[in-house]
């Protein structure tokens, strides 16, 4: 969809400014399943910090029962320029509830002066510890998905449908993801080049590789097999409905089971709230847990 200058312009400054979350986490516990359960944490649950990499921690909320639980690795926004998953805990901890381990989960951005392709390889990695501390739990990761909200959606979607682009470094053993979950995203980065200039490094003309290769929409034909869950907020004056719509139509086209839920009164800082996201994200994982 066109858009004026003026009005690009304006988006961009917004989602710039936006830093995901006004509500904490709870803190690390001990490594004891029987330890007591912190503020925050699911009903007959609880929190533990995980490190899954040199000063890099994601927090993993545990759902009550042990054996196949659905796991989701969720990556926050900040425009590419930082990524403080805080905001999190509340869809995380109603996640868990439901059944669902959650991990908000710190990567990397330009505030720590990196560009792509370490925000990624940090998702890659962060999955792998995550899925790795599950098994060490007494629980088995199936589906491992990956969630990302506005600018970390986009993330998400390079790290489910391109994770062949990456080589990162990790503790754990490498797994492979099985779906995705993009809650607002700026999928065709082309339609923000100012704003994702932040995390490519470069302009589309120094580096238009780069840029098709960071851009999920030309991916789209890639792992087709993957099931993919979009949700936006009718709501959104700061990411346009449009920017997902796409996305799902190529998918789509490509063969990808995609489902769409464009949410009523959700806007682009309510989207990921428990309230919005929880049941629909918990239903949306429990039919792809349904399958053979």
């Amino acid at each position: 969809m066109a858009r004026s200058p003026g009005v690009r312009r304006t988006g961009i400054i917004a989602l710039a400014l936006l830093v995901v979350g006004v509500v904490a986490c709870a803190g690390p516990t001990s490594d004891s399943d029987t330890s007591p359960e912190p503020s925050g944490a699911p009903p007959g649950g609880k929190v533990v910090e995980v490190e899954y990499a040199p000063g890099l921690t994601e927090e993993l909320y545990l759902p009550a029962r042990q054996g196949r639980v659905p796991l989701v690795v969720m990556v926050p926004g900040g425009g590419w320029a930082t990524a403080d998953p805080t905001g999190f805990g509340g869809l995380a901890s109603d996640l868990a509830a439901r059944g669902v381990a959650a991990a908000p989960t710190h990567i990397r951005s330009a505030e720590d002066e990196v560009v792509y392709p370490t925000p990624v390889e940090d998702i890659l990695c962060a999955t792998a510890a995550a899925v790795a501390e599950l098994r060490a739990r007494g629980r088995v990761a199936r589906p491992v998905a990956v969630l990302g909200h506005s600018s970390g959606a986009q993330l998400a979607a390079l790290a489910v449908l391109a994770p062949g682009d990456f080589s990162p470094t990790c503790d754990a053993p490498s797994v492979e993801t099985e779906a995705l979950v993009g809650l607002s995203g700026p999928y065709d980065i082309s339609q923000v080049p100012d704003l994702a200039a932040t995390l490519i490094g470069s302009t589309p003309d120094e580096d238009a590789a780069t840029w098709e290769a960071a851009n999920p929409v030309l991916r789209a034909a890639e792992r087709p097999e993957v099931p993919v869950l979009l949700l936006h907020g009718d709501a959104d004056a700061v990411m346009p409905v449009s920017f997902t719509t796409q996305f799902a139509e190529a998918l789509k086209d490509e063969g990808h089971p995609t489902t769409v839920d464009i949410v009523d009164g959700a806007d682009h800082d309510t989207i990921y709230t428990a309230a919005n996201a929880g049941e629909r994200v918990a239903q949306w994982l429990a039919g792809l847990t349904a399958a053979p």
